[in-house]
């Protein structure tokens, strides 16, 4: 399978190989000779050390992409982004590249940019000026995807669903006249799914602020890096690892969908325990319908762990749908 963001016409899709553009994506890109220093300061990974990706290319494996959270003071989660260093030759200064979710794009922009103060750096909330896209493909068939070389690719972390193994592209074109920004809706839904059953959460403006990483498997999952220096709420960060103080996690789940579920099935939604009905013991923080099972909602969710020893949980409030819990893909670090 060969594609591009130049398409203007949307590829074939199925649940095996899809291209869409993904119009709740942003992107913020940080240039200049002090960007790393910068970047190092304020997120919860590392960036010194990430390889360079040079045009044409697609950058991919730890080494060129990094998970990176976005904390407050008190150590909860402003935003999460997908990273890569994109320069645009061997030469020229650093420029990073930050996947985010758009809604957030542009105050996690504005937050950074007030630590620029007198280094040589330029930030810039990009998401009205590139489109971001998102290609998938059963590896078993997967052929190279063709990255023109005025685009950004990076990699994102292969997902296992009933035995196939998906690899998934990130790829940002600057917007032009001639282009047209497609969504291919069943792309799309195998797209949103995928990044579910991947368990790797994603920050949105209704969940900013309402998790510490470990309560969302962020240090599992590769997003934080404790061997690093200061960076905003990294004390509470070290303290809920290393004290085991959190007793929250993420969960994959599932319920049996309606009409009305689908409008309940939104990050940010509450989550209620049958035994307590005042107080919620979680909240949604990514959902998507099953392509393959159209009653079907598969949700990330974030919730107590002693919700999860007895009794039900609901979603939305204590008559809601019942969430099934599903297995983790992945081996949680302990704390």
């Amino acid at each position: 399978m060969t594609q591009s963001p130049k398409n203007t016409q949307a590829p074939s899709t199925s649940h095996d190989h899809g291209f869409t553009a993904l119009t709740n994506w942003g992107l913020i890109l940080i240039e200049g000779p002090d960007a790393a220093t910068l970047l190092q300061g304020q997120l919860s990974n590392s960036v010194i050390s990430l390889k360079r990706t040079l045009p044409g290319e697609t950058a991919q494996a730890p080494g060129a992409v990094r998970l990176v959270g976005y904390c407050n003071p008190k150590g909860r989660l402003l935003a999460s982004a997908w990273l890569a260093l994109f320069p645009e030759s061997a030469d020229s200064d650093d420029l990073f590249a930050l996947f985010i979710s758009k809604d957030i794009a542009a105050s996690t922009a504005k937050r950074l940019a007030m630590y620029i103060l007198r280094s040589k750096v330029k930030v810039l909330d990009a998401s009205n000026d590139w489109d971001v896209f998102g290609s998938y493909q059963n590896l078993q068939f997967e052929q190279s995807i063709a990255i023109p070389n005025d685009a950004l690719a990076l990699r994102m972390p292969d997902v296992l669903v009933n035995g196939k193994s998906f690899g998934r592209t990130l790829i940002a074109k600057r917007k032009s006249d001639t282009d047209t920004s497609l969504v291919d809706e069943a792309a799309l839904i195998q797209w949103n799914f995928l990044e579910v059953l991947s368990a790797i959460p994603r920050i949105v403006l209704a969940t900013q602020e309402q998790f510490v990483p470990q309560m969302i498997n962020f240090e599992s999952v590769a997003g934080v890096d404790f061997k690093k220096g200061c960076y905003p709420g990294q004390e509470i960060v070290a303290r809920s690892q290393y004290r085991g103080a959190v007793k929250r996690r993420l969960q994959l789940a599932h319920i049996q969908s309606s009409d009305s579920a689908l409008d309940l099935a939104k990050p940010g939604v509450e989550l209620f325990h049958d035994s307590d009905a005042s107080q919620p013991c979680g909240m949604v923080v990514l959902a998507a319908s099953n392509p393959s099972q159209p009653d079907r909602i598969d949700l990330q969710v974030e919730c107590k762990l002693d919700a999860l020893e007895l009794g039900q949980i609901h979603l939305a409030m204590s008559s809601g749908p019942v969430l099934e819990i599903d297995q983790l893909p992945y081996h949680l670090i302990e704390i």
